[in-house]
């Protein structure tokens, strides 16, 4: 028959395993600080790569990895912020009081700007990567470069007509001259109200009231002129449509043998144009059999351009898919901790925090028997005997 027995307790073991679970809990808190791997940098981000705290690249949409001293990688958001802001307590150049609101987005520098991000990135880390940060930097140009526009021009040129549009455009060049110290740039700005105070708009409507009495008396002066013509007019206009009426009828009757004689001639004209309209009906039914021949063979001839240009791209790919696992497989052989780390990470993920682990001595078989009724559960790790 088998014999069970429990092993003896192993303290040397017990203190091997906490060791090794302390290390490696260690091990992963300081991971991050010497490397990254397939961090992805999406199609409107920039990111900038660091090495021992400095900028070392500035990469495009992409995925990276890397591994040193103190490496990281930061991201820089290309989408748009939207800002809108409003001040209520302008003067105009003529000591006029208004306010107004201008919205817009906020674009930071991409990629294209990449020198500019390295050169600015120590002042303007924060409204790089912090959208609050550079929505209150824009908004407080903003309503500078409000101040400005609206104190250089007058009542009038700021709210009359097209001249809303003009101080919109001074408010935009100035923003984004301002905005530029920052690599920052603003699009689509538009100045969607422009508020007046209450005794500015009383006195606005009094001048509009005035305006509009002065112009109604000098329509009713010319209502008045135009009916007097008018009638005038009626009385005139009476005796000449009866003189008119009899010299009409004897004109009438004069050209009516001329246009049936023109009629006669027109049917003559109208049969030889059908007659002309049919030939050239059948001329153009030619060439457009003709034409529609000559583009289906052209549009067959792009078909399989289109199809050689799809097979030589797929071929590349392929080739392009076979260098990227030759890659691998030489990074691997050339750097064999990385390789080791990967499995490290295979079998780390492979475990569940259900999982139990049962370590024996080796050559040794467990088996676990699970409880039941007047059954205790067992484990037995020694080797297995036969009973002679």
């Amino acid at each position: 028959m088998n014999t069970r027995q429990l092993p003896p307790f192993n303290l040397r073991t017990v203190l091997i395993l906490i060791v090794a679970v302390i290390a490696f809990l260690i091990l992963v808190s300081f991971a991050g600080r010497f490397g990254y791997f397939f961090r992805t940098i999406e199609q409107q981000e920039v990111g900038v790569q660091f090495r021992g705290g400095r900028i070392y690249n500035i990469v495009g949409p992409g995925i990276y990895s890397d591994v040193g001293l103190f490496v990281s990688l930061q991201e820089v958001s290309g989408q748009a912020i939207p800002f809108s802001v409003s001040d209520e307590e302008i003067i105009t150049r003529d000591k006029q009081r208004i306010g107004i609101r201008v919205s817009g987005d906020i674009f930071r520098p991409g990629y294209e700007d990449r020198d500019r991000i390295r050169r600015l990135w120590a002042q303007y880390r924060g409204v790089y990567l912090n959208d609050d940060l550079a929505l209150n930097r824009v908004q407080d140009l903003a309503r500078q470069s409000m101040k400005v526009c609206v104190g250089d021009r007058t009542f009038d040129d700021n709210i009359i007509g097209t001249s809303r549009d003009e101080l919109r455009a001074c408010v935009d060049d100035e923003l984004n001259r301002l905005a530029d110290q920052f690599a920052l740039r603003i699009e689509n700005l538009v100045v969607p109200e422009v508020v007046l105070s209450p005794e500015v708009q009383v006195a606005l409507d009094a001048i509009v009231q005035s305006r509009l009495s002065t112009e109604k008396a000098a329509q009713d002066e010319l209502k008045a002129n135009a009916e007097a013509a008018a009638e005038r007019a009626r009385q005139e206009g009476v005796i000449r449509a009866e003189q008119a009426r009899i010299q009409e009828q004897t004109r009438q009757q004069t050209i009516l043998a001329e246009l049936e004689r023109e009629r006669l001639a027109a049917q003559t004209t109208v049969i030889e144009a059908e007659r002309a309209n049919a030939l050239a009906r059948l001329t153009t039914e030619k060439l457009t059999i003709g034409s529609t021949k000559a583009n289906e063979l052209l549009a067959a001839e792009r078909d399989l351009d289109i199809n050689r240009a799809l097979a030589e791209a797929a071929a590349a790919k392929a080739r392009a898919d076979v260098a990227l696992e030759m890659a691998l497989a030489e990074l691997f052989s050339s750097h064999p901790e990385l390789l080791q780390l990967r499995i490290a990470e295979a079998n780390a993920g492979a475990l569940g925090e259900t999982d139990k682990i049962i370590f024996t001595t080796e050559g040794m078989a467990p088996t676990l028997v699970l409880p039941g009724p007047g059954i205790v559960p067992t484990i037995e790790t020694a080797p297995s005997t036969e009973a002679e």
